[in-house]
């Protein structure tokens, strides 16, 4: 029986100014998954551990992905999937999107390799169609790439990997509280004002910017985000009070992650990431909600395997 084990690491999505296109790979934090060759032709979902998801293939967004991938290829067998999960639902840094992208990758490496890394990010997008109602591509990307990626166009589908400045790490807080993606999209407003856009693509270039050059200064400037920010921080408890004493602390910028509730904190170096990982507790240690810290460096690989039997 031929199986592989994977690790599919977590992303941060938008990064401030770049909705819906913009994405990067975290290092330390991620779920496993073992998909394995069976005989019979399908895909089943066989274990859930770590969070309550449907078993259901066509409900359950590593399923959806996997069979958008097989839709596309003849085989003569099926596969069984198990999730480990470690990124709670909701939580903003791209649970759905590390279920989807290591389906995919993990059947494509059982079947030869097939697809290329950018050929998966279509299937994978169809499992976070499922999640969210948006078939989004800003964290499957990075997951299946790794580094930060750039979607320049969704019709037709491209994407762009920018490898991340060697100093460039990111700091997390994760509030326990789930935020669906869906109730995150429902406050965003579908007109933006002209001089917010022009300010916006000014952030947004010079954030591209600054990743290609390795200019932490212009980087810091970038991390603005004049449209999706103001209507979803309402959101999240102490949003304002983390961004503030993160960015006193020495990062370079701070936002929301994803459609939250997470919070980030792009930093130089560790040591401040670990610093702005201090204060962001200090504020939630005041509040009666839990909360979970991350600290990584951009994961430049995305998904990777653990153990392979072929």
């Amino acid at each position: 029986m031929r199986e592989i084990k994977i690790f599919s690491p977590a992303t941060v999505a938008n990064i401030s100014c770049g909705f819906d296109i913009l994405g990067l790979c975290l290092d330390t934090v991620g779920d496993e998954m073992v998909v394995r060759e069976v005989a019979e032709k399908g895909v089943k979902i066989t274990h859930i551990i770590g969070q309550e998801l449907p078993f259901e293939t066509k409900n359950n967004v590593a399923g959806v992905a996997a069979l958008a991938l097989l839709e596309n290829i003849e085989t003569s067998v099926g596969f069984e999937i198990e999730i480990y999960k470690n990124i709670k639902p909701g939580s903003g840094i791209g649970s759905s999107a590390a279920s989807a992208a290591g389906a995919v990758f993990a059947i494509n490496e059982l079947l030869g390799r097939p697809f290329s890394a950018n050929e998966l990010i279509s299937f994978a997008m169809q499992g976070e169609k499922l999640a969210s109602g948006s078939a989004h591509a800003d964290n499957v990307s990075p997951a299946l790439l790794g580094g930060f990626t750039l979607v320049r166009s969704y019709e037709p589908l491209e994407v762009l990997k920018i490898d991340a400045p060697k100093e460039l790490y990111v700091t997390i807080i994760h509030p326990q509280i789930e935020l669906k993606t869906s109730a995150s999209r429902a406050v965003l407003k579908n007109q933006v004002p002209l001089n917010k856009m022009v300010k916006q693509m000014g952030n947004f270039g010079g954030l591209i910017s600054g990743l290609y050059t390795s200019n932490y200064d212009l980087i810091s400037r970038s991390l603005h985000d004049e449209i999706i920010e103001p209507n979803r921080s309402v959101l999240i408890p102490e949003f304002n009070q983390v961004k503030k004493s993160a960015l006193n602390a020495g990062a370079l910028g701070a936002g929301i992650s994803g459609s939250g509730p997470s919070i980030f904190a792009l930093c130089r170096g560790k040591d401040i990431a670990t610093k702005v990982g201090g204060v962001m507790s200090e504020i939630y240690d005041k509040t009666h909600i839990e909360y979970d810290i991350h600290v990584s460096k951009i994961n430049q690989q995305g998904i990777r395997v653990l153990e392979e039997n072929k």
